[in-house]
């Protein structure tokens, strides 16, 4: 590793820490106020992903955005990562119980039923919202709940994210390790979330349209789904007005995969992919456009 790097890491891991004291420290309003700002500098500071932004909501939305607008949303989701950051070291540090007083949820009574069933729940989410408070409520609320989380390249910011994650009792799943691990949680009647707005080389997918243009959309989901009779459930956790969350869970989708067949796996795919685009396009400020979906060509 070069040594700019190194310093680079040192860097930004010594600054995660010095907010996780700060966040824990101010109380709540204080600290969505200090997140805010976070947001907002780093969104004048990171020009690159201001460009990013601006050109992904031009390819899903085209001349139906004026270029304020597009500026407006890249700004408002900055704001919001740095409220949803704050919030997350609270939760996970010294205000655990803070959770459920500050969230609220819909369709609860879908993701009840499936869990009763006692075969395992497949969250069917994407980097829209708080996704890491969604496992984070369902856990607090006397579920079994797992995430499926990538590996950050700095291992100390790994390991943070990974402590935090256990304090808010949540298991975490690599996504490089085996899936007979998530495959035999399912199978014990555990919860686990899985996004499917990435593109991604190391990941089963198919292309689906995405805001009208082909992108790769992940489908091992269905298949471990398929595999272990869990339920297929698109879920998202929104910030809405006043410093509180929405929980929204969204009907389960049918499995019609039926051993290999290319075209279910479409099928069911499309379904839970259309059910997340439709969030993610009513809440467009929460999602990341800086994550390009229409990188791979089909």
């Amino acid at each position: 590793m070069k040594l700019a790097q190194k310093i680079r890491r040192k860097l930004v891991y010594s600054i995660a820490v010095m907010f996780d004291r700060l966040f824990n420290f101010l109380p709540r309003p204080l600290a969505m106020f200090a997140g805010s700002w976070l947001g907002l500098a780093a969104h004048k500071i990171v020009t690159r992903d201001q460009i990013r932004i601006f050109r992904h909501l031009s390819i899903a939305y085209e001349n139906s955005l004026t270029a304020n607008e597009k500026i407006s949303i890249g700004r408002t989701f900055y704001i919001n990562s740095g409220r949803n950051i704050a919030d997350l070291m609270r939760f996970s540090s010294l205000h655990p119980d803070e959770i459920l007083k500050v969230v609220d949820c819909s369709g609860l009574e879908y993701f009840d039923r499936a869990y009763n069933r006692g075969k395992g729940v497949l969250g069917i989410t994407g980097h829209l919202g708080n996704f890491e408070l969604l496992a984070a409520y369902l856990v607090k609320l006397g579920y079994k709940v797992g995430a499926i989380g990538r590996k950050l390249a700095d291992s100390k910011l790994n390991n943070l994210l990974l402590e935090k994650r256990q304090k808010m009792g949540i298991v975490n799943f690599d996504s490089t390790e085996p899936p007979q691990k998530i495959i035999s949680w399912l199978r014990a009647g555990g919860a686990i979330g899985a996004v499917i707005d990435l593109d991604s080389a190391r990941l089963r997918s198919v292309f689906l349209p995405t805001f009208g243009r082909p992108s790769k959309v992940p489908a091992g989901q269905l298949i471990i789904a398929a595999r272990t009779g869990a339920t297929l459930m698109p879920m998202v956790c929104i910030r809405s007005k006043m410093g509180r969350y929405q929980v929204i869970i969204k009907p389960e989708i049918p499995i019609t995969y039926k051993g290999g067949s290319k075209a279910d796996i479409c099928q069911t795919t499309l379904a839970c992919h259309h059910v997340l685009e439709e969030l993610i396009d009513q809440y467009r400020e929460q999602w990341i456009w800086m994550h390009n979906r229409w990188h791979t060509a089909p």
